[in-house]
């Protein structure tokens, strides 16, 4: 298994992002490969015409990329997302909504995930698909580099 496990993801946003649980995400399933996020999307998550909003939609898709790299590379507060790229494909209602991420790449300065969100169920259809891009931290160097071109 990799550096965080679901309950250390978990205590991680408690600690370091509080406002996050006001969102409602809640891990649902997580491997080595792919972290899915829950969602049971209601009023607040709603646009006009009762569809789920595209912000609520990309930010449950950015956060399951975030505790993906996390649940491999450990708690890195300061991984930070550089492109996010959403295709919204369904209506969303309001209920159930589900986010998977998998790695497309995870390097030590990027890591590149796929998300795919369906609802109303995990095996449903299709609503979305984004790609997510995070800047992994890189580490001082080290004590004989330091001044030393990268």
């Amino acid at each position: 298994m990799g550096a965080m496990d679901a309950a250390a993801l978990t205590q991680f946003l408690a600690d370091e992002f509080p406002q996050a649980g006001a969102l409602g995400f809640e891990i649902a399933a997580l491997s080595d490969e792919a972290l899915t996020l829950s969602l049971d999307a209601g009023e607040a998550h709603l646009r006009p015409g009762g569809t789920v909003s595209g912000p609520t939609l990309m930010t449950l898709a950015d956060a399951a990329a975030y505790l993906l790299i996390l649940s491999r590379c450990g708690p890195v507060a300061l991984a930070v997302t550089t492109h996010l790229s959403m295709h919204f494909v369904r209506r969303p209602r309001v209920g159930p909504v589900w986010a998977t991420a998998t790695f497309l790449k995870l390097g030590r300065r990027l890591a590149v995930c796929a998300v795919h969100v369906t609802g109303p169920a995990l095996d449903g259809p299709l609503l979305a698909h984004a790609t997510v891009t995070y800047a992994l931290p890189v580490g001082p160097p080290p004590a004989d580099q330091v001044g030393a071109s990268r």
